[in-house]
């Protein structure tokens, strides 16, 4: 698909009832982490993470970050660029600024197309809300020192090919748990950012067959 049918079909796509958790879950890590038992809802903190599409040679591509190492959360991972949403900013707001700080993303030239469905995060005590965005030419990026360790484009195409997921095993608190992963060059996507990404993806009608 080339970058303006993508963006057409996101934009329509976008208004309709949204795949949600089914869609997540393709790429959740099992078992997955739930809340603690007892923990109070009132403690989850929203988060904003933005999709931004946009074209490298009329390729739809999207902008994600390799975090730094010393970062206390999820140091290493490749995320969405985004963060806390402040008092009083929308979550399109909030992705947007977020983006700004960490790539230097020129967001007045980025346009809304719609919100994905919230992700909690129990590790983190964060629930994502993520943001598509679109622009019409390749951003000028630069990465925030001592937060962003690489900045990577990724050919939304080449995310749609099957042959891109795998699975990994991973430890966690001394268990072994079976990981979905999509590969984006020599990085492998899991975790919170691969569950956003399985549901955007099947807006684009992504639909792999996991063993």
């Amino acid at each position: 698909m080339d970058f303006d049918e993508v963006i057409a079909r996101l934009a329509d796509r976008l208004k309709a009832p949204l795949p949600g958790p089914s869609a997540q879950a393709l790429l959740a890590p099992q078992p997955r982490r739930q809340w603690p038992e007892g923990f109070n809802s009132a403690g989850i903190r929203d988060a904003a993470g933005l999709l931004l599409v946009f074209p490298v040679n009329h390729r739809p591509h999207i902008v994600l970050t390799l975090r730094a190492d010393t970062l206390e959360r999820h140091g290493g991972q490749v995320s969405l660029p985004g963060g806390v949403v402040e008092p009083g900013e929308t979550f399109d707001e909030a992705a947007l600024r977020e983006a700004h700080e960490e790539v230097g993303l020129p967001i007045a030239e980025a346009r809304v197309l719609g919100l994905l469905t919230p992700l909690d995060i129990p590790i983190s005590g964060f629930r994502l809300h993520p943001v598509v965005a679109t622009m019409d030419r390749r951003p000028e990026l630069k990465a925030a020192d001592g937060e962003v360790a690489a900045i990577l484009e990724v050919a939304i195409n080449d995310l749609l090919d099957q042959r891109q997921v795998v699975t990994t095993e991973r430890e966690r608190d001394g268990h072994r748990i079976v990981v979905p992963a999509l590969r984006a060059g020599r990085f492998e996507i899991w975790g919170a950012t691969a569950m956003v990404l399985a549901e955007f993806l099947a807006l684009l009608d992504w639909n792999p067959q996991l063993s």
